[in-house]
């Protein structure tokens, strides 16, 4: 059975870093990564990597996220560094491979006033 797991989201300040992490089970995931969907916005991307390593970030992450996995581990990481108020919204753990795509619950980051 294919579950992903999400954890890691939390307040935090402007300027801050965060960590979140993933863990996903039934497949060997050739893709894994994580969206985001602000409230009244549609979920976007917001980095993919590969098993061979390669990454895509959006343009609005690049130079402060950092997206790894950990294959002996089936883990997913997102480093958050020089987090903005426009990075508040919900994290979601993504995997696909050949034959399908997965998503995890979802993980909330929210800004602190």
């Amino acid at each position: 059975q294919v579950q992903l797991t999400e954890s890691g989201g939390g307040l935090v300040q402007p300027g801050e870093s965060l960590t979140l992490s993933c863990e996903t089970s039934g497949s060997d995931f050739s893709i894994k990564g994580w969206f985001r969907q602000a409230p009244g916005k549609q979920r976007e991307l917001v980095a993919t990597i590969r098993s061979g390593g390669f990454r895509i970030y959006a343009d609005s992450v690049k130079g402060r996220f950092i997206i790894s996995r950990d294959n002996t581990k089936n883990m997913v990481y997102l480093q958050m560094n020089s987090l903005k108020p426009a990075d508040q919204a919900i994290y979601y753990c993504y995997a696909s491979d050949i034959s399908s795509a997965s998503w995890g619950q979802g993980t909330q980051v929210t800004g602190s006033s």
